[in-house]
């Protein structure tokens, strides 16, 4: 009956909070008479408070994170919503007990429960009335006890002493808050238009700073009038404190200085960033003088450095100039100013590393080598700046790596392919946002030496947009008379590149800034022959696939034969990027028979390598037969080596016009044209007659015709054909030629004889022309690859057709 009748109060006004209401309405005395009317439950689930008391008629929010406080929450919540709450004696008691916690307390309310993301409770609650715990009947789940009432003696209504006292709480506590920087202004407007004596003074009782015993005693007063007091002198004592405070605070805000002001703040600001596990800004110095006392500066450097350390100590750290300047001084000390690593001249162990890791490659390792000699013979030489030119994949990155091991340097590799701002390779301006160093002197900080082997890969792809061109800024990089003392803008200052060995890599010389070209040695990196092909692949990229796809070496045998018929059936290249791609698709047949535990043969045949890499997509260059007038073989370069071309002419009734295609450039047209006019020219010592060519439209095609071709080497191919086709004379057996020609009827030297001979090889040609010139560009090359060859030199065209037709007429020709 009771507890019906304490939850069923409509006339009160807080009784009819609604839970979503952002304002709770202050207690009336006509509230506070309801209350004191109502009757007390004879149990009640009891709330220990840890560090507050709740007093009548006041509404307080408290945090719940103890299972049995949740559970006892949700309980009451879903039933009546009255509750006993009570403090604890020692707010560090995890389950208080009956022992832990005091006997007078507060019957409650609970208002709104609010669940937290942290799986704590939220609750604001209502204090009603006193009550005291006369025996805890239960302790699991949670508290339940027996209460009774404690009465309270008022003063009578018209006690003017009372009277007073109320008066001298509201007048106290309007001071208290204009006093106190904590406490909102808002809060004075509740204390006058509190009604209720009884709710101020246990309004101002639950606010007052104050711990838990004090409040304690404060609600344990039965006398209301003899509460009011002592909660007076509470507030006596507090003003007392608030005023002394702020006079305390004024005085030395007065004395202080500015310089005082700044310790003070900076003080508080070391104190918060160590609290919260970051580093003073003291200490960022301390870390930097420390470094910087190890490195190797010249008076000009740390001159420079100690300036800029001043001014980050001057930096106020929250400012965005601070950690630009911090990232700047890190850069700066973490720099390899003068540290180098010792050179290993052991040429013969350079020898090795370079045998080792490059089958073939000759005349580049012979070109390090020498290097190395001088640098060994000169210690204090500037170190050479060369440029590995060749097709792709021939090993040009990986002869850098084998290099700095040869030479016991850090490898840094840079790749330039698609680079098109200058401040990649200068850095930025300290003062942009974002800022940062070069991608130079980024790599040296990396490398932590300041003469690695440095790789520029892909020189000749460096591309030029509106950002700029960065080709330019390479030039002071690979100029040894300039790049000791090489500006980044980022750092403000020279440093020396002198020492850093430059090794650029490039595919086509063609694209490469003249100015920049000029600066660098080139050295060519050819191509493979198929023998060279078949080695590197039983040394190196076997063993490299087997140990990458874990398969032992007895899982998998690819004989030097079978090794030759995939290099031959599925590559076409100078370099054997394309080759290691075939035989990692061996190697993972393999890989997935043995994880499956299928049979397979491990010794591959060539059955295995038609089921695994298909029907072979490269036919071999095969020289056709002379059958034909005016179809001759030329030798043609390609940037993945070299192939047979194959120049095709014939005739037709017409008007003597010359029709070329076969997708080819201008400078191959060009030579079709001049072959044309010289035979016209030399007409009568060829043994034509002069009026054939007003009869007779000619078409000279080059067959693969979706493959652009260029260049003036097929000039006396061309030649060839025509006079072949005009005289319906037989081309000699298994020949090929190469070769520029001019009106005169001069043969002139070309590039790329070492592929063209190669190709010349593979299709079985068994003797090759060429200019008298390129004579010296075979005594460059092995004698191996020459082996079977027969070379004819010539210097004008009378020659070539001496040597190249044959008195024998070709079948069925064509009368003229």
């Amino acid at each position: 009956m009771a507890r019906t009748k304490f939850t069923d109060i409509d006339s009160l006004s807080l009784q009819d909070f609604d839970g979503d209401a952002e304002l709770i309405p202050l207690m009336t005395p006509e509230d506070e008479d309801e209350i004191n009317r109502e009757e007390l439950p004879e149990t009640l689930p009891i709330l220990p408070l840890r560090n507050t008391v709740l007093f009548p008629g006041v509404v307080i929010p408290i945090t719940a994170g103890r299972d049995m406080s949740i559970e006892l929450i949700n309980q009451a919540n879903k039933g009546n919503k009255i509750i006993g709450v009570v403090s604890q004696k020692d707010e560090n008691v995890e389950n208080p007990g009956p022992e832990d916690i005091n006997s007078i307390g507060v019957v409650a309310r609970i208002l709104r429960v609010l669940k937290m993301p942290d799986g704590n409770v939220t609750v604001i609650i209502q204090g009603k009335k006193r009550f005291s715990v006369a025996e805890v009947i239960t302790e699991k789940p949670y508290l339940v006890a027996t209460v009774r009432e404690v009465p309270e003696a008022r003063p009578a209504e018209d006690s003017k002493e009372f009277g007073a006292i109320i008066d001298s709480i509201k007048e106290q506590a309007l001071k208290i808050i204009k006093e106190s920087p904590n406490i909102p202004s808002e809060a004075g407007f509740a204390i006058k238009n509190i009604e209720s004596n009884s709710f101020l003074i246990n309004f101002v009782s639950s606010n007052m700073s104050l711990n838990v015993e004090e409040k304690q005693k404060l609600l344990e007063i039965n006398d209301l009038q003899e509460r009011a007091m002592q909660t007076l002198r509470h507030m006596n004592t507090e003003m007392q404190k608030l005023e002394l405070r702020n006079d305390i605070q004024s005085r030395v805000h007065n004395d202080m200085s500015q310089q005082q002001r700044e310790y003070f703040l900076h003080q508080q600001m070391k104190t918060i960033q160590e609290e919260l596990g970051g580093v003073s800004q003291e200490d960022e110095l301390d870390e930097l003088r420390e470094k910087a006392k190890s490195k190797k500066w010249d008076d000009k450097v740390k001159k420079h450095f100690d300036k800029e350390l001043s001014k980050m100590q001057r930096m106020n750290p929250q400012v965005a100039e601070y950690s630009i300047q911090r990232n700047y001084l890190d850069l700066f000390v973490d720099l390899p100013w003068n540290k180098f690593s010792k050179d290993k001249f052991d040429l013969k162990r350079a020898q090795r590393i370079l045998d080792r890791d490059h089958y073939g490659l000759e005349d580049v390792k012979r070109r390090i080598i020498e290097y190395l000699a001088v640098l060994k013979l000169r210690n204090d030489m500037k170190s050479p700046i060369l440029c590995l030119y060749g097709p792709p994949g021939v090993g040009k990155t990986s002869l850098g790596k084998s290099v700095a091991e040869a030479l016991g340097r850090e490898y840094v590799r840079m790749s330039l392919g698609g680079l098109r701002d200058e401040a990649e390779i200068r850095g930025h301006r300290k003062t942009y946002i974002g800022a940062m160093p070069g991608r130079i002197i980024q790599s040296l900080k990396k490398a932590g030496t300041s003469n690695p082997v440095f790789v520029l890969d892909e020189i000749d792809k460096l591309n030029t947009s509106h950002q700029g061109d960065p080709s330019p800024a390479l030039l002071e990089v690979l100029d040894p008379e300039q790049n000791s003392e090489f500006h980044d803008n980022f750092l403000e200052m020279g440093f020396d590149l002198s020492k850093v060995m430059f090794i650029a890599t490039a595919n086509n010389l063609n694209t490469i800034q003249p100015a920049l070209r000029d600066r660098m040695e080139i050295i060519n990196v050819t191509g493979y022959t198929i023998e060279e092909k078949v080695e590197i692949a039983k040394r190196h990229l076997l063993p490299k696939q087997l140990e990458e796809h874990g398969v032992a070496k007895d899982q998998l045998k690819i004989s030097k034969p079978n090794l030759e018929r995939i290099v031959e059936g599925y590559t076409r290249e100078s370099g054997v990027r394309g080759l290691e791609k075939q035989i990692a698709k061996m190697v993972r047949y393999a890989a997935k028979n043995l994880a499956m535990e299928e049979e397979y043969v491990s010794k591959i045949t060539p059955t295995e390598i038609m089921d695994v890499l298909g029907s072979p997509k490269m036919e071999r260059d095969k020289y056709e037969n002379n059958d034909v007038a005016g179809v001759v073989t030329g030798l043609a370069w390609t940037q993945v080596g070299g192939d047979i071309l194959f120049i095709e002419s014939i005739l037709s009734k017409g008007k003597g016009n010359l029709n070329i295609t076969g997708n080819l450039g201008k400078v191959m047209k060009e030579s079709a044209t001049i072959a044309m006019e010289y035979i016209k020219s030399n007409a009568e010592e060829i043994g034509l007659d002069p009026g054939i060519f007003e009869k007779y439209n000619v078409h000279i095609h080059v067959p693969e015709g979706a493959t652009p071709k260029d260049g003036p080497s097929a000039g006396i191919t061309m030649l060839t054909s025509l006079v072949s086709l005009f005289t319906q004379r037989k081309v000699k057996k298994d020949i090929a030629m190469t070769g520029e020609i001019t009106l005169r009827g001069k043969v002139l030297p070309v590039g790329g004889i070492k592929e063209k001979i190669l190709a010349a090889k593979r299709a079985r040609i068994k003797e090759i022309m060429m200019c008298k010139e390129n004579e010296r560009d075979i005594k460059e090359i092995k004698q191996e690859y020459l082996k079977g060859l027969k070379f004819h030199y010539v210097n004008d065209m009378s020659e070539v057709l001496e040597i190249a037709l044959t008195k024998e007429k070709v079948k069925n020709p064509k009368i003229l």
